[in-house]
């Protein structure tokens, strides 16, 4: 079966380029399936975007450009993960089964809920979520941070979170 124009390109492009761009995300992230999404979401970007490139020099410079501003924005999102202030209370107790934080997240109202629900599950950031619900990002901050003050109280009332 031959393989289409679009599929060529792309097997052209990870013959030549996909291991320098797969060590270089990796070298941002100390991550393998981090840099492997790096990777896979630059081909993706050259899709949607279909850039024309003067020589192959140019093309390389447009992958390696779009996965260090790729790998900077998961650095940035791992960040915010990492010192969030419902994770780090989660962690401190060491529960194994969070079942009861999202039936702790069911007692929020509809924002909470939803904000919450995108954060968390859905892995989006504030800005995306701020696009996805058509609310202005710092609207998003400022639900999302109420949320998790409710959360606390409820999962203090609830289940004797300190």
């Amino acid at each position: 079966m031959a393989l289409s124009i679009v599929e060529a390109k792309l097997k052209r492009i990870l013959d030549i380029y996909g291991t320098g761009l797969y060590r270089f995300a990796y070298s941002y992230l100390h991550n393998d399936l981090d840099a492997q999404e790096i990777v896979q979401d630059t081909l993706l970007q050259l899709l949607k975007y279909k850039p024309t490139f003067a020589d192959e020099e140019k093309e390389k410079a447009w992958l390696f450009k779009t996965a260090a501003n790729l790998s900077r924005n998961k650095l940035r999102y791992n960040k915010v993960r990492e010192t969030d202030p419902l994770e780090e209370i989660l962690a401190i107790r060491e529960e194994k089964d969070l079942s009861f934080v999202w039936e702790a997240v069911k007692q929020l109202d509809a924002t909470g809920r939803e904000v919450i629900h995108l954060f968390y599950e859905e892995g989006y950031t504030t800005k995306e979520i701020g696009e996805i619900l058509n609310r202005k990002e710092a609207t998003i901050r400022s639900s999302l941070a109420r949320a998790r003050e409710k959360l606390k109280t409820i999962l203090k009332e609830a289940y004797d979170f300190e």
